[in-house]
């Protein structure tokens, strides 16, 4: 099982942090281990949770800690943060959105459109939805919409329609499959340029497999509500679906009211929970991007407990 993981954006997670040596924190998307290390690192009497959906994460990320005892590994979804937390409070929270490297890297869980794989794209393999029954089940219309809302694909509607079609003949089956089909679907001049003409199709069906957006919100407000005063939430997002659901949030919890703009005095009695620390996002520096291509979309916001 190969695992190799940079983590993006690790110094500028960890500084806005504020890590306190005897602190409770919580790395909502474990991955392989990197921020986790660094913040346990600086603790003495404190205590890290480390949350993931994927077991090879889980096992991977076990091995690297295994130098630290005050730590704590859940297999689980951090949008179940109340739940893991039973109670507890905590200092700072972490969330490093998205696919991992390793993901793309392990060619037969079929995240990747580089490898030839069976339609899968499951971060945590316990789950019954995978990309086959999407490719394979959804109508028109839902392909249709995932792939506009969530890939920002403009030939959503013609690829659904040739993967509607193809699938009248047979299953569709693999990642490469699926991409010839794509790519007949788009015309020739409209592949010349731009990324691979699977990418946005492949974010898509990957979003819509493990429900990495419609969790966001309330997962926030759960965290949010999860923090002692004065704790951080750090979120790394790596494209702009994503990036706005968090800084909208922010905003929404920076200034909750719900008053019409013209009322003279606050009567919703809706307070305050977060201050915003990053007016604008925390982006990689050039270094960081040419020692990992990860690094050039992504974006970390930081927001505080008042």
């Amino acid at each position: 099982m190969n695992f190799e993981h940079k983590s993006v954006l690790l110094e500028e997670t960890i500084e806005n942090l504020n890590i306190k040596s005897d602190g409770l924190y919580v790395d909502g998307t474990l991955g392989g281990g990197g921020h986790s290390y660094e913040i346990c690192k600086r603790l003495k009497n404190g205590r890290l949770i480390g949350i993931d959906q994927d077991e090879n994460a889980i096992i991977k990320a076990g091995e690297k800690l295994s130098e630290f005892e005050n730590i704590e590994i859940v297999r689980d979804n951090f949008s179940n943060i109340k739940q893991i937390l039973c109670g507890r409070k905590a200092d700072g929270v972490i969330l490093d959105l998205g696919v991992s490297s390793h993901q793309f890297d392990e060619g037969e869980r079929g995240f990747s459109y580089n490898y030839d794989a069976r339609l899968d794209m499951r971060m945590d393999n316990r789950n019954k939805l995978s990309a086959y029954e999407i490719v394979n089940d959804y109508t028109l219309e839902e392909l249709t919409k995932i792939f506009y809302e969530y890939g920002e694909e403009k030939w959503s509607k013609r690829i659904a329609e040739f993967i509607v079609e193809e699938r009248k003949e047979k299953e569709i089956l693999t990642t490469f499959e699926l991409v010839e089909i794509i790519k007949k679907a788009i015309p020739k001049k409209a592949r010349q340029d731009g990324p691979h003409p699977a990418k946005r199709i492949f974010q898509a069906i990957r979003i819509e497999v493990n429900s990495e957006l419609s969790i966001l919100e309330q997962s926030i407000i759960d965290i949010a509500d999860c923090l002692n005063t004065g704790g951080r939430i750090c979120v790394i997002t790596f494209h702009s679906l994503e990036d706005r659901i968090i800084k909208n949030i922010f905003r929404k919890l920076y200034d909750p009211c719900t008053c019409p703009k013209d009322f003279p005095i606050c009567i919703c009695n809706k307070k305050q929970l977060l201050k915003i620390i990053t007016k604008k996002p925390i982006i990689s520096t050039d270094e960081e991007i040419i020692s990992n291509n990860r690094a050039r979309s992504a974006k970390l916001r930081v927001a505080e407990k008042v």
